[in-house]
């Protein structure tokens, strides 16, 4: 263990650098300088992500040119003409119900609230093994409006339904997570880094395997808790930090 943590500490120097940003999602938050944009902007950027990181970079591109780019600012003001180019927007299986019904969200929540954490705080229980509870009310949450559409459920991973929550946990890692790296944004302080949930897509969980990190068959929330903890005895202060060393030996490296 103590081997392994050298090499991957070594990784997490390596990909952990401004230079990473360019070709990841996390581009698209950071587009932005006020807070609200950046949640928006990430939490797009994060739900969005699937498929190559090329057209999901440029997806979310036309996604806030449809929002001059300024979504805390269109959210709040629009009219209901100005939603009419939304209704062409589509990536994959995420199509103008589903867009419609986030903008529907947001221009709500942000007229009650300064900061998108506060909708994940509703599920805090300050525990270190917290963060299933507070995504299932998380989900809850945001499909509490009564317009919500049963289809866009789906779109919002919830441990509820055995996910790995995959996006949920990166769009987490990119708010919580704080160092002197400038790729994490670390601009939400009620909930830790101790508390995240490593983000178990593809690349993570072909590379934690080879590395013994992963003993499950199957990859759900209770595989990316078992990476978690044992991404734990490493570093218990922060162990989704691994997360830029799995995910840069498994893309960059194909290891």
């Amino acid at each position: 263990m103590q081997d392994l943590k050298g090499f991957l500490d070594e990784k997490v120097e390596q990909y952990n650098q401004p230079g990473f940003i360019t070709y990841d999602p996390i581009s698209i938050p950071h587009l932005f300088k006020k807070r609200q944009d950046i949640e928006i902007a990430g939490f797009f950027a994060s739900i969005l992500a699937w498929g190559q990181r090329k057209t999901i970079i440029s997806k979310c591109l036309e996604l806030f040119r449809l929002m001059d780019n300024a979504p805390h600012d269109f959210l709040l003001n629009h009219q209901e003409k100005d939603l009419k180019p939304f209704l062409r927007f589509k990536h994959r299986t995420f199509n103008d119900i589903d867009t419609l019904y986030f903008i529907h969200f947001f221009a709500w929540f942000y007229r009650q609230h300064d900061s998108l954490e506060d909708a994940f705080l509703i599920g805090q229980n300050h525990s270190i093994d917290g963060m299933e509870s507070m995504l299932k009310a998380f989900h809850e949450f945001f499909f509490s409006l009564p317009d919500a559409p049963s289809r866009t459920r789906k779109h919002i991973a919830t441990p509820a339904r055995k996910s790995a929550c995959k996006r949920m946990n990166m769009f987490l890692r990119w708010m919580v997570r704080q160092d002197d790296k400038g790729v994490d944004f670390g601009i939400w302080k009620g909930i830790q880094p101790a508390q995240l949930i490593c983000p178990c897509d593809l690349h993570v969980d072909r590379v934690a395997r080879k590395l013994g990190l992963i003993t499950r068959k199957q990859t759900d929330w209770q595989t990316a808790i078992e990476l978690t903890e044992r991404l734990r005895e490493m570093d218990p202060n922060d162990p989704v930090k691994y997360d830029f060393a799995l995910f840069g030996l498994g893309v960059e490296e194909k290891f």
